[in-house]
């Protein structure tokens, strides 16, 4: 069977020179280990706000809330999402203003609302009756939003049937706020994360015309569309640029609410984050399950549970640079640990030159998000994915 020589688009996902700086500093460190680029964040963070004239960013702190990137973002001017009250702790103990800070998790408890609202914290999302009445008795007067219900599709991690209500449930909603006290500020949704249907915020702001003219026949005026995340990373599926999906999602918005717009909202976090991040693994083994098989096993030092949990069903397929030349096979790839779960790309078929040795380095790039966070705590012993941040030149 003929194989042709092993390649990697390095300029695709990162400039070779910005690359060789990882490269260099990645010799001085133990893997595996994330290192994060705060230059391209805050790229990111300028390319997105640049792209809209009237957007408040949320940062969704669950991608990476490490305090390197958290300090930038405050610097640049961003406000924070958090889901736990562990989150709000760790923003306020690293200096965050509460009154830039929203609970965006429709699933909390009494007592998480209170300590929330007695810290500062006035904004609140909302999905249930149950979820909304907590937030009367425990945040009296606070904003609240309502998130809508979407499918998730053409999402590589969507987020649907957990969070949101259907817009009748919304309306329903929006008018116990009032008679609770809140102040019913807007409708947010989520289309799903890396969200490759640029179609899917057309459908959603159509449905939140229709519960801001339902609301208005009732003397309710919301002021606020929340976007949610669905921005890209560059993973290994293309996707369309950020400057195409603002232009498109301009234009959803134009559609529906003509020359007057809400207040827009958005709470990105892969898109920021994702790319800045390139882990650094060792290939730990390399195996042959047997005489007549075609692929070879491939170990590495990190796996579902030490950072790659999105490899789940294949879902986000991160590109992968093994440094050697050779002729390319195609590997399944595994983790480290001792669970058969731990295979990270069994059907997916990866590359890796013939050449390759256990001992090698690989490098893992758009994991900047969801990756360090998701990391188990001490399975197998092994240890959460240690993160650092790129020197400056």
């Amino acid at each position: 069977m003929y194989k042709e020589p092993y390649s990697f688009n390095l300029k695709r996902y990162m400039e070779p020179e910005r690359f060789e700086r990882f490269k260099e500093y990645a010799q001085t460190l133990d893997s595996p280990v994330l290192i994060i680029d705060l230059d391209i964040v805050e790229a990111k963070y300028n390319e997105l706000k640049d792209s809209f004239a009237n957007l408040q960013i949320y940062y969704a702190v669950k991608a990476n809330p490490m305090n390197e990137i958290i300090h930038l973002l405050d610097r640049l001017g961003a406000n924070f999402d958090v889901a736990s009250s562990y989150e709000l702790r760790h923003l306020l103990n690293l200096g965050i203003s509460p009154e830039r800070i929203s609970y965006g998790n429709t699933i909390k408890k009494a007592k998480d609302i209170r300590f929330f609202y007695e810290q500062g914290v006035q904004i609140f999302v909302t999905d249930s009756e149950n979820d909304l009445k907590k937030i009367a008795e425990n945040a009296p007067g606070s904003k609240v939003y309502f998130r809508l219900l979407t499918e998730g599709s053409g999402a590589d991690w969507p987020l649907s049937r957990k969070f949101g209500a259907h817009p009748d449930m919304i309306y329903s909603l929006i008018l116990q706020a009032v008679e609770l006290g809140l102040e019913p500020w807007g409708v947010s949704f989520h289309v799903g994360s890396q969200q490759r249907d640029i179609g899917q915020w057309d459908d959603a702001i159509a449905r939140c015309k229709y519960i801001f003219d339902a609301a208005l026949e009732e003397g309710i005026e919301l002021k606020m569309i929340n976007l949610g995340g669905g921005y890209p990373a560059n993973y290994v599926d293309p996707t369309f640029s950020f400057q195409e999906y603002s232009t498109e999602i301009q234009r959803f918005i134009f559609e529906d609410f003509g020359d007057h717009p809400p207040q827009l909202v958005m709470e990105p976090g892969r898109s920021l984050v994702a790319d800045a991040g390139i882990i650094v693994a060792e290939v730990v083994n390399i195996a042959t399950k047997a005489k007549n098989n075609l692929y070879k096993w491939v170990y590495l030092d990190v796996g579902k549970f030490n950072g790659l949990i999105e490899t789940i069903d294949e879902s986000i397929k991160f590109p992968i640079y093994f440094e050697r030349e050779g002729l390319a096979d195609e590997v399944i790839l595994a983790g480290p640990t001792c669970d058969s779960m731990d295979i990270m790309y069994e059907n997916y078929k990866y590359k890796m030159p013939d050449t390759t040795q256990p001992g090698d380095k690989v490098y893992i790039f758009t994991t900047g998000a969801y990756t360090q966070t998701y990391s188990s705590v001490n399975f197998n012993g092994f240890p959460p994915l240690k993160a650092v941040v790129l020197p400056k030149k």
